[in-house]
């Protein structure tokens, strides 16, 4: 069968497997396409040549992408503690304890086999139990750790399995050069990632300003992103190809993480075509595993030294072994850290979500067929068979165990924080609904940049007008989002003596607003309400903001500095957070106050400056002024935890802000088209960016119930 007829196939596999699925519920598609592999090796005798490399690159490579793009990297860094415990040193445990006991279990294993065989099945696949935990409801805890793990852990156990199997061929093992590569590997994957997605954004945000911003173009060139990054830190840099796809999905998920979308037709057709990829991809390697057990299968069966059922038993003797592994180390961990909370169902529903998959079969399928001295590898079908049996088992045993020990999830996980209470600022945001008012009373026609400056200045007196205690945060998000485009748009119509007018402004108004955060910095320091630490750290921030402020730099180029300071602080903070947990819970309490207080005392001396004789409000730039209170109350509302509501529920004031201000909107087109200020064409683009938005908002609701 040629390759392009078995693309074809397996593509039509996939679509009847969810057709199956339909009818049967109790069973995870996951499952069904490996048996519709098997049918199709058994019966059509059609197999799939596979190359590990290229396995690799076609179907790991994106799905990793995509998991980093999707996840919610407010709940990665929340966990992680338990995210990089899980993935790294719970994988080189797997490795030499679980490689230990394996050892010990099938005696005609080697002991460096038995390492390489608990390598690769050390990682775990979050895609496989997506289908249950949709009918199992897992808490979002569970979800995100095993979620949040997966996308690392696949390098750690692709290395230790690396090395495994190196020992196994050439009997020479060193441990120091093991060492020293996993480091050059993962940390160089990591930069690759982080440098390449941060060119890719480059290069995508100049061509947009050339006007090259077709949706199709853009659209494709995410989709490559992936390939490219794999291929130059696999092929050019010999790094983890891995690390750098995860690394550069979860650096595109922050860059791309705006509320309200500057192009939401652009959303919604990325986020369509991943959803064709990944439900393609998906299925696929699910068959293809399907495809190769009768190759392992027939292999043991005819071997003299185990029966069938032995293999079985070694096949479920390994994954007990891994899932004790697991669930003991989870427990042990979370008794460490939080030494009056360890929870044996929380460590047993972790240890059961950790079904194998994609990974654990590419790595397994790359065994070689002989050593250095010309031997067959030792039990290669064996060590096949086994982890394709504990891939299968890990389905299953989720599928009838979950449902039984999963708790009760009426009570998600807080991880997103709305506030209450009003600051005593003397600015009213309202301000802003004067501008859009005035604006409408325009009789000639407006530019269709214009347009949308006075309509999503509708939206934002929308929200205003819902704006409650309970909903700040939501509420000054969407605002803050909202401004940046007006901003982004009004930089169209300004010619470039007025946009240097408004440049300037805001350089005096961010200067002031600098001024009351060192002032009330100070006043903390003095006062001793801040330690020493967080008193030169906020400081040193102050510093290159200031820095940065005076001598500003492009647009582009200041994105790409903000980037790199913001994975290195990033990484610091894990650093210290890992060795110093005591010490980092009171800097990080210090900051929340440094944050809240020294944004409400930049508000008032931004009221203090504007109410001088000398300074004529009315001369400078309105936005500017509205834009810089919105981000010091974002700021603040941020900084405070007296009310914490849930993800869920912080998403759901989210999209109920986000359909009022659509609301709005697409009223303001209305008016715009009464009043004469707009011509029939122009309503209807205006009407169709609307009608995008509101697809991506119901793409997001959908989401949240699901």
């Amino acid at each position: 069968m040629s390759i392009v007829e078995a693309v074809i196939l397996l593509a039509v596999l996939v679509l009847i497997s969810n057709v199956v699925s339909h009818y049967l519920t109790f069973i995870p598609v996951s499952l069904i396409q490996i048996g519709l592999g098997l049918v199709m090796a058994l019966f059509w005798e059609i197999e799939i040549p596979l190359d590990t490399d290229w396995f690799l690159l076609l179907f790991i490579a994106p799905l990793l992408f995509n998991d980093g793009r999707r996840f919610p990297n407010r709940e990665l860094w929340q966990l992680r503690g338990p995210i990089f415990a899980n993935s790294i040193l719970l994988v080189f445990l797997t490795t030499i304890v679980g490689g230990y006991f394996i050892y010990l279990m099938v005696p005609k294993l080697s002991l460096s086999v038995s390492f390489a065989l608990a390598a690769i099945l050390s990682p775990t696949d979050p895609v496989a139990v997506q289908s249950i935990s949709k009918r199992v409801k897992l808490p979002d805890r569970i979800m995100h750790l095993v979620s949040g793990e997966s996308l690392i852990n696949d390098a750690s156990g692709l290395i230790a399995f690396k090395y495994a199997v190196a020992a196994t061929v050439t009997g020479v093992f060193s441990f120091g050069k093991a060492v020293g590569d996993f480091f050059y590997i993962s940390l160089v994957g990591l930069l690759a990632g982080f440098i390449l997605m941060s060119l890719i954004e480059f290069l995508r945000d100049i061509l947009r300003r050339q006007g090259i911003n077709d949706v199709v173009f853009n659209t494709v060139l995410q989709i490559m992103t992936p390939f490219v990054i794999y291929v130059v830190a696999e092929e050019l840099l010999h790094a983890s190809g891995v690390i750098a796809v995860v690394t550069a999905g979860a650096l595109s998920h922050v860059q791309n993480s705006r509320l309200i979308e500057d192009s939401p037709e652009l959303k919604l057709v990325t986020e369509k075509t991943w959803d064709i990829i990944v439900y393609l991809l998906n299925g696929i390697v699910f068959l293809i595993l399907g495809d190769e057990l009768p190759i392992a299968t027939s292999k043991i069966i005819n071997d003299v030294h185990f029966n069938t059922f032995q293999a079985i038993g070694y096949a479920f003797g390994a994954w007990l072994i891994i899932l004790v592994i697991r669930v003991v180390w989870i427990y042990l961990y979370s008794g460490i850290t939080k030494p009056n909370r360890p929870n044996l169902r929380v460590a047993l529903l972790a240890g059961l979500s950790g079904v194998r998959g994609a990974v654990t079969m590419a790595g397994v399928l790359s065994l070689p067929l002989v050593t250095a001295t010309g031997h067959a590898f030792p039990q290669r079908a064996l060590v096949l068979f086994v982890a394709a049996g504990v891939i299968i088992i890990s389905l299953v045993a989720a599928v009838i165990t979950l449902p039984l020990v999963a708790p009760d999830n009426s009570v998600p996980l807080q991880t997103r924080a709305s506030i209450g209470e009003e600051t005593d600022e003397e600015f009213e945001v309202s301000e802003e609904s004067n501008d859009a008012e005035k604006q409408s009373e325009n009789t000639h026609h407006l530019s269709e940049a214009q347009a949308r400056i006075y309509i999503m200045r509708l939206a934002i007196n929308a929200i205003e007008e819902h704006r409650r205690l309970e909903n700040q945060r939501a509420a000054y998000d969407l605002i803050l989002d909202y401004q940046f485009i007006i901003r982004r748009l009004e930089m169209q119509i300004r010619d470039d003596a007025e946009m240097q007018r408004v440049i300037d402004d805001e350089l005096v108004l961010r200067q002031v607003g600098l001024d009351g955060e060192q002032s009330a910095l100070d006043r903390l320091h003095t006062q001793h309400q801040i330690s020493n630490a967080a008193y030169k750290s906020a400081s040193k921030h102050l510093a290159r903001t200031l820095k940065r402020v005076t001598q500003p730099v492009g647009r582009s180029n200041s994105t790409l500095i903000r980037n790199w300071t913001g994975i290195f602080h990033r990484i610091r903070l894990w650093i210290r957070g890992t060795i110093f947990k005591r010490q980092t819970k009171t800097i990080d309490n210090d900051w929340q106050m440094i944050d809240r207080e020294s944004s409400k005392a930049a508000i008032k001396a931004l009221s203090k400056y504007l109410a001088k004789d000398d300074v004529d409000s009315q001369v400078l730039d309105r936005q500017a002024i509205y834009h810089l209170v919105v981000y010091y109350r974002n700021r603040i509302e941020r900084a405070r935890e007296d009310r914490v509501v849930s993800r869920q529920t912080y998403a759901k004031q989210l999209n109920q802000l986000r359909a009022v201000a659509l609301g709005a909107e697409r009223t303001g087109v209305q008016t715009l088209l009464e009043s004469g200020n707009i011509s029939w064409q122009m309503a209807g683009r205006l009407r169709q960016y609307i009608n995008y938005s509101e697809n991506v908002l119901m793409m997001a609701v959908n989401d949240e119930v699901e």
